[in-house]
């Protein structure tokens, strides 16, 4: 049990699992518009999460105590090495125009970890992204946009239509909503300065908006020209289960709530647009 609690932890710590859950977010974009799967950009998708998260995560602690690193933090350093060896072979192998816009935002990620701001503007304490109040879910949600969505159908070349920008719109609440049980659970540990919605608003507060944004992303399914009874009620079932995951959440959740439940709801979401057909 020991062993199988080490590699669970492993998993979610690597960044293994949000890297599926991405992957996932652009296969459903996939199935959704019916562009040939190029498991070139899922792969490329996969690597670049792990390489992306790892060193938003761990940026900091391997930079000021790279000497005493912990065993398991050297073993995901190392990890990520090979995932970002991997994800520039993957990426030779985009299309030139998908390269431009991941510059963008490679840089938008960069910069979530590293100090943004001279020292001075701000007290002595070095100001990065993440650490800028209240903009960090809004950051996490753009990046999860473009990947999941604009990068698969820019690489096939496809026309951005009014569809894409509603799924768009729809993926950008979905990832706000899903990230609102980690802001929760975070209340007993992230600094105020963060001004995280729970933070200014409360916990009960936070559910209320996430069930209206669920509400609002499932309307905007109508506003779409192409529309199918399978994606409905896929969308439905996979909105039913976030708005569950959301409601029970609070700020003494397990430690596996929302890092291994919460973060697979696009991967449940996956499997059940695969079976459906």
């Amino acid at each position: 049990m020991t062993i199988l609690k080490q590699l669970l932890n492993f998993y979610i710590n690597s960044s293994i699992h949000v890297a599926l859950a991405v992957c996932a977010l652009t296969w459903v974009t996939i199935l959704q518009f019916d562009v040939s799967l190029d498991k070139t950009v899922l792969y490329f998708v996969f690597f670049a999460t792990i390489t992306g998260y790892n060193f938003i995560k761990y940026f900091g602690v391997a930079r000021f105590h790279h000497r005493r690193l912990a065993g398991w933090l050297k073993t995901i350093q190392l990890f990520s090495f090979f995932a970002f060896l991997a994800m520039c072979y993957f990426a030779l192998h985009l299309q030139l125009k998908s390269l431009l816009y991941l510059v963008l935002f490679g840089l938008i990620t960069f910069l979530y970890a590293i100090p943004l701001f001279p020292l001075e503007y701000y007290k002595n304490e070095q100001k990065n992204l993440r650490q800028i109040g209240g903009l960090k879910i809004y950051v996490i949600a753009l990046v999860w946009v473009f990947t999941t969505v604009f990068l698969p159908l820019i690489d096939q070349g496809v026309h951005i239509s009014t569809d894409i920008i509603i799924a768009a719109v729809q993926r950008f609440i979905l990832v706000i909503v899903l990230t609102l049980p980690f802001e929760i659970r975070d209340l007993n540990f992230d600094s105020i300065k963060l001004a995280t919605i729970p933070q200014k608003i409360g916990a009960k507060n936070t559910k209320f908006i996430g069930v209206i944004l669920l509400v609002v992303y499932f309307l905007l399914e109508f506003f779409k020209d192409e529309l199918s009874s399978n994606a409905i009620i896929s969308t439905l079932i996979m909105l039913i289960i976030t708005f569950l995951l959301l409601i029970f959440s609070n700020k003494d959740q397990s430690k596996y709530y929302s890092a291994l439940w919460v973060e697979g709801v696009p991967i449940f979401w996956l499997g059940l647009l695969l079976m459906l057909g």
